[in-house]
């Protein structure tokens, strides 16, 4: 497994092993993806309280977990690249930065949607909501840095200590419901309690938006790191040798 993990930081290999993933990795995508929609659409009744509205859930609660997952990644790969020196680990912090953004910025659209008919106002400095928009800065502002310097080392250890110390603001996200009073659901449909809380009906719609989002971010952040192998490593003997054969 070690081994394989330093060989998975080698540009060279992560492109042949992205190569030979990702036809296998879109087809789940799409799959998946199809299914959550019918399930969470066609299937899956209307709450009792909520009415139809509830179907928002099914793409707002997937973005919201994905928003807080990818920072993690993030924050995880910034980790590796301050103490490996590891190039693929900024190439995956830095393709999963605008994924992560756009993934929070839908679960905000999406519970502004839910928050209207059910609060009465599209918005609410709820302490969720708001430490939730805070994670959609945190990912403006690495991208902002990332891009501002223009040695790609400098800039990549710089956005890397942004990450480990924004990751801070995902336990709040988590934690809000329970630490502050809040408008928010509670947390009925995090983590295990999902099981018990939510009719099957309803439950495995979820689970299935859930995971076709995951695997989303990892067909999408294969081929934003694929373009980054190509443009950093361009006067590598392998890319020209590469670019020539196509």
């Amino acid at each position: 497994m070690w081994v394989w993990f330093h060989k998975l930081g080698s540009p060279k290999y992560f492109w042949g092993f992205s190569q030979r993933l990702l036809p296998w990795l879109g087809a789940a995508t799409v799959l998946s993806l199809a299914a959550g929609l019918l399930l969470a659409l066609v299937y899956s009744p209307p709450d009792y309280q909520q009415g139809e509205t509830v179907r928002i859930m099914y793409i707002h609660v997937p973005a919201a977990m994905m928003s807080m997952l990818i920072y993690v990644v993030m924050a995880v790969a910034g980790a590796i690249l301050l103490i490996w020196r590891m190039k693929m680990a900024e190439m995956v912090a830095a393709a999963s930065a605008p994924i992560g953004a756009s993934f929070t910025l839908l679960a905000l659209i999406t519970g502004s949607l839910w928050g209207k008919p059910m609060w009465g106002t599209w918005w609410a400095w709820d302490a969720r909501l708001t430490s939730e928009l805070i994670l959609l800065f945190l990912y403006l502002g690495y991208m902002a840095l990332y891009n501002a310097i223009e040695d790609r080392r400098s800039a990549g250890r710089a956005a890397a200590v942004l990450a480990l110390v924004g990751v801070i603001n995902i336990p709040i996200i988590h934690y809000s419901v329970e630490w502050w009073y809040t408008l928010h659901q509670g947390p009925t449909t995090q983590g295990v309690r999902i099981a018990g809380s939510i009719h099957p009906a309803m439950r495995w719609p979820l689970f299935t938006m859930m995971i076709a989002f995951n695997l989303f971010y990892a067909l999408v952040l294969l081929k934003r790191v694929r373009c980054l192998i190509l443009r950093q490593e361009r006067d590598s003997a392998w890319v020209r040798e590469l670019v020539s054969e196509k």
